[in-house]
């Protein structure tokens, strides 16, 4: 090779490497805000469709985001919220259940604002925990430095501060790190005005923070300011309906406000802005009422089902990702993502190593995808279950009921329906029982073709079975025995003390 053409290869590697460095994601330390609403699901958003939701703030965030769009979460709120912070199915954490002790992170896990902090990133989370309430549960521990949020599942639930069942989503009493406070207003203004505050402190100080924006709406029950629901009700809706309605453009209109603010203070270069939602949408597709007797289809986004099924309708959300600059808008990622894989992204964009001494992570990073969504992602298989079967309850007896195997191709579902022949001893490995959906084709599962592939069908229930026998292990809250509600405790002793006023930060 002459000299001159050996230095022109040398010259285009060179050119080459310096791409490929310069297009890698991994170790920029973006910052990283997630906004995770609680049971909205794909349909109650209008660039999802809906006809009825005004939802202008994420239909422009939509529009120039990456979004990814076969992605897959758990079926209900813990679950979904265990998995994706310790990057494995929610059962390996001992979340089976939203309620009855079985929503507690098991304390074997790390999490990664765990691995955050100790990389220099300061840490957040406001509104919705739900993944245990005594001390050592609660988020202060597992690895975030900044807290406000409610107790339980929703606002006014049994674990949650007592206050709160007569008051629900309105000045309301909240954790604020290791304090008891009083809050003034509806509760998703409260969260987004919280977490405003402390990124607006965080990006003062030039630190990069991961925040978990998290509010508990559209979660029943069906509470709105009156300014959001004003619109449906004079449309005719339900109480209810107006409810919900309402508070998804509530939630639209904070993000609208949180958008405007990263823009106003030039944020958006080295932040990394998701929208997503923990499950699918609430309840099951039926009829809505409006106050003159009418009845209106619910908008599904076509699903059958919605939260707390195994079909796609329960698991199937939007992902919204928006990186300024650096993020292509306005495109679509089809690979075959889910929340677990959030653990390995976060931690290859903080530049964190994993250490090799904690749990097992069955997700991917999603690196690959984010800097070519076109990049080659090898098929996987996702899996899917239900749970919440009643406390002390033999699991086996509900280990094909509703459950799911999901590849890029194929969903192979157990419905709910096999409750009756489970506890009869009927129900096993039969392919016959068992419903097998063509997503690609058939993306809202309206054609069983479990008989056209038998092949398929015994080979995802293999992979299920070998699922099962290593998860069953790590159910370690199927026997607590704790009684203590421990809010309860720290609101009878901030009550002897006086229970101070929360005062909402500047922004």
């Amino acid at each position: 090779m002459k000299n001159s053409h050996r230095q022109a290869v040398l010259i285009i590697l060179t050119v080459a490497a310096i791409n490929v460095e310069a297009t890698s994601l991994k170790g920029t330390r973006p910052n990283v805000i997630l906004v995770m609403t609680d049971d909205q699901g794909m349909a109650d958003l209008s660039c999802m469709g809906n006809p009825y939701m005004k939802t202008p703030h994420i239909d422009k965030f939509y529009k120039i985001a990456t979004r990814f769009t076969d992605f897959q979460v758990s079926p209900t709120c813990s679950p979904t919220r265990a998995a994706i912070l310790s990057g494995r199915h929610e059962f390996k954490n001992g979340v089976t259940h939203t309620a009855s002790l079985r929503d507690f992170l098991a304390l074997s896990t790390t999490t990664f604002p765990q691995l955050l902090q100790k990389a220099g990133y300061k840490t957040g989370v406001f509104g919705k925990w739900h993944l245990g309430e005594l001390p050592d549960y609660l988020p202060g521990k597992r690895g975030f430095d900044e807290v406000l949020i409610h107790g339980s599942g929703g606002i006014g639930q049994p674990a949650d501060f007592p206050p709160n069942k007569e008051n629900k989503y309105f000045d309301n009493v909240l954790l604020h790190n290791d304090q008891v406070v009083q809050t003034k207003g509806f509760c998703t203004d409260v969260f987004f005005q919280a977490a405003l505050g402390w990124i607006k402190e965080q990006h003062m100080a030039k630190q990069p923070y991961f925040v978990c924006i998290n509010p508990n709406a559209p979660h029943h029950p069906n509470i709105a300011p009156e300014k959001s629901k004003k619109r449906f009700y004079d449309d005719g809706w339900s109480e209810g309906m107006a409810g919900r309605g309402g508070m998804v453009e509530n939630i639209d209109d904070n993000f609208g406000v949180l958008w405007s603010k990263l823009n106003e203070w030039k944020a958006l270069e080295n932040t990394i802005v998701i929208f997503m939602t923990d499950n699918g949408q609430s309840g099951l597709p039926g009829k809505a009422s409006m106050r003159n007797g009418k009845l209106v289809k619910v908008y599904t986004a076509h699903f059958k089902t919605g939260k707390g099924t195994a079909y796609e309708g329960g698991t199937h959300v939007p992902c919204f990702w928006y990186w300024k600059g650096v993020l292509g808008e306005g495109v679509d990622i089809p690979a075959l993502t889910a929340h677990i894989d959030f653990f390995k992204t976060f931690c290859d964009l903080a530049g964190v190593t994993i250490p090799s001494d904690i749990q097992p992570i069955d997700g991917r990073s999603l690196l690959p995808l984010l800097e070519n969504p076109k990049a080659e992602w090898p098929d996987r298989k996702l899996f899917v279950h239900v749970g919440r079967w009643a406390s002390g309850t033999d699991v086996e007896t509900y280990k094909y009921v509703n459950c799911a195997v999901r590849t890029g191709r194929w969903r192979l579902v157990m419905p709910r329906t096999s409750n009756a022949a489970m506890r009869k001893g009927k129900l096993n490995n039969d392919p016959a029982q068992f419903q097998l959906y063509d997503i690609p084709t058939d993306p809202y599962e309206g054609t069983n073709v479990a008989e056209q592939h038998p092949e398929t069908v015994q080979e995802l229930i293999k992979a299920y079975d070998r699922w099962w026998t290593e998860t069953v292990p790590l159910m370690v809250n199927e026997k607590r025995k704790d009684k203590e509600r421990h809010l309860h405790t720290l609101y009878d002793e901030a009550l002897k003390k006086g229970i101070p006023d929360w005062t909402p930060p500047t922004f």
